[in-house]
């Protein structure tokens, strides 16, 4: 049976028979869902949510009032084409927010798990984002961007196409950012700049007094230290390698955008 029998549907709402909407979902008044939707179960989807098709939302959701998930890409290259916005298990999505498809046939834009996306903003095409990030009211995340884990994007944040927020990253508010962001790093300003650890990102995941020493000289060796960045990147490694420290060097080394540094 598409709709669950435990399921709750206002009655304004309007469900195509093609959606699959699982046990105990509870759709608000107004609501759109269009074919090709899954719903997993424990879902809430407030009043006046649109879900377009293609679109998979794991369990335990909950989606405010006025969110669009599965918008067609804001890609003049879209030419309708199949693809896929594919939502993990636990997310908050707050008021007014948009979350599009991906651009080539086939091609997915994807959302872990525990995430908390605030209100007024949007995530674009293709973008991958992790596990238990933040990202706050009224930023926008342009296609292709990756996010890895536990990253906080604060409010009014811009993020350039194809860059990469780095995990355990903290981004300030109003802050551009228009190149790569390495893990574990605090960043501010018009143009982003690094301004130390992100101590109290750090403190919340558990990290001890030992731990962050360690990321405080490799932020040292990558920003202070006045080395080349291959050298700095090689020091790290013979110095201070720890898993995270190694998790900081491999993100550099993959960039192809460059990561923001003087």
């Amino acid at each position: 049976m598409p709709v669950d029998s435990s399921a709750t549907v206002a009655p304004s709402a309007r469900i195509h028979p093609d959606a699959v909407v699982g046990p105990g979902v509870r759709i608000g008044e107004f609501c759109v869902i269009e074919s090709d939707v899954v719903i997993g179960a424990g879902c809430l989807l407030e009043p006046y949510v649109y879900i377009k098709r293609w679109t998979t939302l794991g369990e335990r959701n909950r989606i405010s009032a006025g969110t669009v998930l599965g918008t067609d890409p804001l890609d003049k290259n879209f030419t309708g084409e199949r693809s896929y916005l594919k939502i993990g298990d636990g997310n908050t999505i707050r008021e007014h927010y948009t979350v599009s498809r991906g651009t080539k046939p086939e091609s997915v834009t994807g959302i872990g798990h525990d995430n908390y996306i605030m209100t007024s903003g949007h995530i674009a095409h293709n973008c991958i984002i992790g596990n238990n990030t933040v990202i706050a009211s009224c930023a926008l995340v342009a296609g292709y961007v990756e996010v890895e884990d536990r990253a906080f994007i604060s409010g009014g944040v811009v993020i350039h196409q194809f860059s990469k927020i780095g995990r355990l990253a903290m981004i300030g508010g109003n802050t551009r950012v228009n190149s790569d962001v390495p893990p574990f790093f605090l960043y501010t300003g018009f143009n982003v700049e690094a301004k130390g650890l992100n101590l109290v990102g750090l403190k919340r995941a558990g990290y001890k007094a030992s731990d962050l020493s360690t990321l405080k000289k490799a932020y040292q060796l990558l920003y202070r230290s006045g080395l080349k960045l291959q050298e700095a990147l090689a020091r790290i490694e013979t110095e201070i390698p720890t898993p995270d420290t190694l998790h900081l060097v491999d993100f550099i080394r993959r960039s192809e955008r460059g990561i923001c540094r003087e």
